[in-house]
């Protein structure tokens, strides 16, 4: 029964869970939103080849090739492009090319980040001096200017499905590390001033089995707030690389950017299907990433998640009282005690 209650409680600690747990009101309906169109994108991106009815560079089947610039039909029910792909079958093939930026992105980072920061944290000293300077002068490059760099330095120029989605990751890794770096050194800081830390060194423990067991577990309880926040990041880094035509060309994977670059000449002929639904996945993954961030980054605050309950809480107080005051009968206010 212990066990059972123990894996009940540990289910309700797991960081979108106990957050919605304690969400209410607007926030709530924030989170719901953000976990509703984040899921929809993984979702789609999963199973991308039972959802697309096409190849992502699929431009013919067995009755011919596709008309060019054709409106949404029957077949393709969000037309086709200028070079003749279906706009659906693209779109929904994109999220799989987003959601593999974003976790070598994500974790790439996450990965150097962490380390960097225990170590900077812990050892401190002259250590620590040097990784923050380097940390700070990394933060100031735009994430957009160091893809185009590393897109031209990973694949020459040629916009290949590799060159494009590592360009993408490892720009947004170097920029996203010092984020990573200052919350996990200041949380290691902090933490190795704390009475377990001080009895685990006083019990032999060395400094990587402190770090490791006791400083690691207790520092990256932000890092899913963290990863929501940039996750949205690298999606559109990796669209405007494709929209500066650095991306991924379409033979080798369908990339919203990209298709985002060729739709403008259509726009002045009044062809809106090529660049209306790749920028609306971009606006609504992003949104729903947003809307989980910004929502988790709410409730981790502990001065709005009191001010929500004081005020839920007033509110009930408010209804309990009004059930149990005495009757009001008539215009004149006259309280009768039956």
């Amino acid at each position: 029964m212990s066990n059972n209650q123990n894996k009940s409680a540990m289910w309700k600690r797991l960081p979108i869970i106990s957050h919605y747990r304690k969400a209410v009101g607007l926030q709530k309906g924030m989170l719901v939103i953000g976990l509703f169109l984040s899921g929809l994108f993984v979702l789609t991106a999963a199973f991308a080849p039972l959802i697309a009815p096409f190849g992502y560079a699929q431009s013919a089947d067995e009755e011919g090739r596709f008309g060019a610039q054709e409106a949404p039909n029957a077949e393709h029910i969000w037309g086709t492009t200028v070079g003749g792909y279906d706009v659906f079958s693209r779109v929904v093939w994109g999220t799989q090319t987003a959601l593999m930026v974003i976790v070598a992105a994500v974790v790439l980072s996450i990965f150097a980040g962490v380390i960097l920061g225990l170590l900077s944290g812990y050892i401190g000293g002259w250590l620590d001096k040097v990784i923050v300077v380097i940390a700070d002068a990394i933060y100031a490059f735009p994430a957009l200017l160091l893809a185009i760099v590393m897109a031209i330095v990973i694949s020459g120029g040629q916009s290949s499905m590799f060159g494009g989605i590592m360009a993408a990751a490892i720009s947004i890794t170097v920029v996203f590390i010092p984020q990573y770096f200052r919350v996990i050194r200041a949380e290691t800081i902090r933490l190795k001033a704390e009475p377990f830390v001080e009895s685990a060194k006083v019990v032999g423990a060395s400094n990587v089995r402190i770090m490791a067991r006791h400083i690691f577990r207790n520092a990256t309880r932000t890092l899913p707030l963290i990863f929501t926040l940039n996750a949205s990041e690298a999606i559109l880094t990796l669209a405007g690389l494709g929209f500066l035509g650095f991306g991924i060309e379409p033979t080798a994977a369908a990339e919203w950017g990209y298709d985002l670059n060729r739709a403008m000449a259509d726009a002045t002929s009044g062809i809106w299907w090529t660049g209306v639904f790749p920028g609306l996945a971009i606006v609504l993954t992003v949104l729903g990433l947003t809307l989980v961030g910004e929502s988790m980054n709410d409730l981790n605050d502990p001065r709005i998640r009191g001010r929500k309950r004081a005020g839920k809480n007033g509110k009930s107080r408010e209804s309990t009282e009004a059930a149990s005051a005495p009757a009001v009968h008539g215009t004149g206010m006259e309280i009768t005690n039956e």
